[in-house]
């Protein structure tokens, strides 16, 4: 049986697509976008957290450390680049300021915690939702997990980057109800120094998806200063208008509620003073893709 990494499970999910959903969280991402909120999604192994406003400063952690890392100045200090994030001073933690974030789980496993939720999919038309991270880094498990969710009529969805290749997003394509697919910049240039990567294969991947006429919601984090202006919100009102099928557009207003996992994890945040995007500035934004005749989601524009 195959087993993969998980680094979270929310249940009563209800912005992950439709109805009540379970959000299964899947660590290792091949994009390092700026504002990511999910940075434990990140890497592909089990990593280390520490949240300095639970620390107790009992020192516990600094015996339990065989690499060094750690000291006491009033409070726990992780030294970041000796941690190998072993797990012992999580272990020892009783205030629950360090812990291990990702897990493995074998399919079993995962469908036993997804089928939990089985009867509030059923009274809300939801089902489960495999997130991230990217969860096409890990394809051959994401991929049993899919069609172990096919045979027990479980509603799937995928959120995905669509930086991947082909054959393997076709081949989950099978089993996938639906779609939530992000698109950032259509400048490339632009999109590798705010991703770490070319958008080239995002927009083949998605055109080539909507041709197979899969069920798709794109999805567009809107980050002021980066991807509002009105250029590449007309570069992606054309691109999309021209797909052959789509069932939605998503606008995702910025926001900031990922920073204290970056101080967390020990990283730097590079968008740390900019502030999340207005209520005008998403209006003018969907006003803008509005007049390409988008299946836009929340477009009348949303009550105050």
């Amino acid at each position: 049986m195959l087993s993969g990494t998980i680094f979270d499970i929310k249940r009563y999910a209800i912005n992950d697509g439709p109805g009540i959903r379970t959000a299964v969280f899947f660590k290792g991402c091949p994009l390092d976008c700026w504002w990511c909120h999910n940075p434990e999604g990140r890497t592909s192994h089990p990593q280390l957290m520490f949240r300095v406003n639970r620390c107790r400063a009992c020192g516990t952690c600094l015996q339990a450390c065989s690499q060094g890392a750690i000291t006491l100045n009033g409070t726990s200090v992780t030294n970041w680049e000796i941690c190998d994030d072993c797990g012992q001073c999580a272990d020892e933690c009783m205030n629950g300021a360090r812990e291990i974030v990702g897990r493995q789980v074998t399919t079993d496993e995962l469908l036993a915690e997804i089928g939990r939720d089985i009867p509030f999919y059923d009274q809300s038309g939801g089902g489960v939702t495999f997130t991230g991270g990217e969860p096409m880094l890990q394809r051959v498990f994401l991929r049993e997990v899919l069609s172990a969710c096919r045979e027990q009529e479980i509603h799937t969805t995928v959120d995905t980057s669509g930086y991947t290749s082909w054959d393997g997003l076709d081949e989950i394509s099978t089993f996938t109800d639906l779609f939530l697919y992000d698109l950032k910049l259509m400048d490339p240039e632009r999109h590798k120094k705010y991703t770490s990567v070319s958008n080239r294969i995002i927009i083949k991947n998605l055109q080539k998806l909507s041709e197979k006429k899969a069920r798709i919601i794109v999805r567009i984090p809107l980050i002021p200063g980066i991807n509002d202006d009105v250029e590449n919100l007309r570069r992606l009102g054309e691109f999309l208008s021209a797909l052959p099928n789509l069932d939605g557009v998503e606008l995702m207003p910025y926001h900031d509620i990922g920073l204290a996992k970056y101080e967390a994890l020990g990283l730097a945040y590079r968008l740390k003073n900019l502030q999340p995007a207005t209520n005008s500035q998403v209006e003018q934004a969907e006003d803008l893709l509005s007049n390409y005749h988008l299946p836009m989601i929340g477009y009348p524009r949303r009550s105050a």
